[in-house]
């Protein structure tokens, strides 16, 4: 089960938690029928994200055998074959397809059906064509973090602030750039061939350029009067730099020996993980306390 469990990459699931940004932030946390549709969203992008890696890893596995820290994975290892692969992926769209339908049913809007279709599209383009094209390929990772938030906002029919959207964009940016960063420290250009067309010094230009955008937009959301107006105070700018410390503690991470995965940057650092629990108590006292 355990070969199963990394095949799906469930650990990755945490990205799909950005589908909740909307109900939190929206005040909506305590509607019970919004929770429900937003945590189907959720399940949706878990399989969603899950047939596109294991479609990756179908379509990497000579390239990930000789990669560090990749080789381990169930496909390139051999511990999974490539038709059990196909079969997990035919179980998954099953699922998807159920609850969708249902999750149709009950919010008549075709757009949770769309968005998941895109993504598992956009990475397809990305596997087999994309992920080689500079730049182009960051825009693909960045596209499936927009989408996530989208979905949430979608699912409960709410509509996401443009800071936000900017701040999901950039903050992105600053990730994708990070990986590929640490990618070529790491491995130099042998593990993707993308990583040939960069260089370090043009990838922490642009990522520390995009992290600075990604606070600003976040600091502008925070003072936007619309969003003063719907939240009821002005005390949001406090949080500003409780976001800056967990930025500052994910670039000294980046900066160190990490590969740059996101997810295994967090996990990896009790302290950013700490900051962010903090960022979340304070920023939910912030909207449903006062």
């Amino acid at each position: 089960m355990n070969k199963y469990i990394k095949l799906i990459r469930m650990k990755h699931w945490l990205k799909n938690f950005l589908v909740f940004l909307p109900i939190f932030f929206s005040l909506n946390l305590f509607n019970i029928n919004y929770i429900i549709l937003t945590t189907l969203a959720f399940i949706v992008f878990c399989f969603t994200s899950s047939i596109v890696y294991i479609l990756n890893d179908i379509s990497d596995i000579e390239k990930d055998k000789l990669h560090p820290v990749k080789k381990f994975r169930p496909l390139a290892s051999g511990e999974i074959s490539k038709k059990k692969a196909y079969i997990v992926i035919g179980i998954l769209s099953v699922i998807i397809a159920v609850i969708m339908l249902f999750f149709y049913s009950k919010t008549n809007n075709i757009f949770v059906v769309l968005i998941p279709l895109i993504y598992i599209v956009l990475n397809i383009l990305y596997s087999k064509k994309l992920k080689n094209v500079p730049i182009i390929d960051v825009v693909i990772l960045v596209s499936g973090f927009v989408l996530r938030v989208m979905y949430g906002g979608v699912a409960i029919n709410v509509e996401v602030s443009k800071f936000l959207y900017l701040m999901i964009i950039f903050g992105s940016f600053y990730l994708g750039f990070g990986k590929r960063r640490n990618e070529i420290i790491k491995n130099g250009d042998k593990s993707r061939k993308v990583l040939s067309l960069y260089n370090k010094e043009f990838l922490d230009k642009n990522m520390y350029v995009c992290l600075g955008l990604a606070i600003v937009s976040y600091s502008l959301w925070c003072v936007d009067p619309t969003t003063i107006k719907r939240i009821g105070n002005d005390y949001l700018f406090w949080t500003i730099p409780i976001v800056m410390v967990i930025l500052q503690l994910y670039s000294l991470n980046i900066e160190g020996n990490s590969h740059g995965d996101p997810i295994e940057v967090v996990l990896s650092d009790k302290k950013l993980i700490a900051v962010v629990v903090l960022y979340i108590i304070v920023m939910g006292g912030l909207l449903y306390l006062l």
